[in-house]
């Protein structure tokens, strides 16, 4: 979201600095108009283009990634603080995983 590391904090990394979207996100995706396919990988980045359709917890809209396809694909931030997380949702490697290949595959392919 923000195009560089914000810097690490009491438990975990800060959160991106909201000017960098301001300024970047826009004009690169005007520079982009074909991109079928939108990973938004970890909580700030679904909040941010999801709004009101980003469910309570990153693990509610990644268990709910369906809904917003074909254009979004929510995923949790692939950190080394996360395998705890992967570890008590394991349908996410189990199921999600296999759907974003076969997606971005088609994509590919296409």
């Amino acid at each position: 979201m923000g195009f560089c590391y914000p810097g690490k904090g009491k438990s975990g990394d800060l959160p991106p600095k909201p000017e960098c979207y301001d300024a970047w996100h826009e004009k690169l995706f005007a520079l982009m108009p074909d991109i079928e396919l939108v990973l938004l990988i970890g909580q700030y980045a679904q909040k941010q283009y999801l709004g009101d359709q980003a469910k309570k917890t990153l693990t509610e809209t990644v268990a709910n990634y369906t809904q917003y396809l074909p254009r979004y694909f929510a995923m949790p931030h692939p950190s080394p603080r996360n395998r705890f997380w992967l570890k008590m949702n394991p349908w996410f490697e189990d199921d999600v995983v296999p759907m974003l290949q076969a997606r971005v595959l088609s994509l590919v392919l296409d």
